[in-house]
């Protein structure tokens, strides 16, 4: 049987609008196979998939925060018969690493995630489970630049009741607000900065769903420039802590 990350690699492709021939060819998985689960995914049983999920019991705020999270910093990856998710974050923002282990305390009652120091200046917040394909079903075989990211409608539901925490998850992640000197007035910005083109149009709906302004800098970079824009994702973003 096929393992749970082809099948989530291969539904990402059908949902980006990839035929069978080109999903085949892209992931090694025969045509045959993506024919069936593109026509009867119903029937899909996948090795180390579990069921009875109900996704909209997730709380939205800590599902929505880890899930910018995991898009930008984020890798699941398997440890024997379960999942590890990391999140590799900077040691000097003791403020977010808490954040993202309050938001998977949250998610996984009863677990509390692990704090794991690197030897480049970062920690890893980890925590495993045999759940977080389920909940990620973004994870993939290779860089997620490299792969569709397609949000599911029960993702795109918790996103849509906590579009802020999204936000504030995906610029703790790959984000950052500077401060510039404009003429000798200091004037606030927010960058975000992330290769896979799916995650900034996230990005880029999300602030438009809460009518912040944003403009694309450069072919990676979306910025924030306007003092009101500014101003809004200052009240449930601000500096790094």
């Amino acid at each position: 049987m096929r393992s749970i990350e082809d099948f989530n690699t291969v539904r990402a492709l059908i949902a980006a609008g990839l035929n069978d021939c080109a999903i085949a060819r892209q992931t090694g998985i025969p045509r045959r196979t993506v024919c069936g689960w593109r026509n009867n995914p119903s029937s899909i049983t996948p090795r180390d998939s579990c069921s009875g999920h109900d996704y909209s019991l997730l709380p939205s705020d800590a599902y929505s925060y880890l899930l910018g999270m995991y898009l930008g910093d984020g890798y699941i990856s398997r440890c024997r018969s379960v999942w590890r998710l990391r999140v590799t974050l900077d040691k000097k923002y003791p403020g977010i690493i808490e954040s993202c282990c309050t938001a998977i305390d949250k998610i996984m009652l009863g677990q509390h995630a692990a704090v794991l120091p690197r030897k480049t200046g970062c920690v890893d917040v980890s925590l495993f489970s045999k759940h977080w394909p389920c909940l990620f079903p973004q994870h993939g075989a290779g860089p997620k630049h490299l792969r569709p990211i397609v949000l599911q409608p029960w993702q795109q539901a918790h996103v849509d009741a906590a579009t802020e925490e999204f936000v504030r998850g995906l610029i703790h992640s790959d984000g950052c607000r500077v401060v510039a000197n404009d003429r000798g007035v200091a004037s606030v910005r927010y960058h975000f900065t992330n290769h896979s083109a799916d995650i900034r149009k996230l990005f880029c709906a999300a602030l438009d769903a809460l009518g912040i302004p944003w403009t694309q800098n450069s072919r990676y970079m979306i910025a924030v420039y306007r003092k009101a824009a500014t101003a809004r994702l200052d009240e449930f973003v601000g500096p790094k802590a």
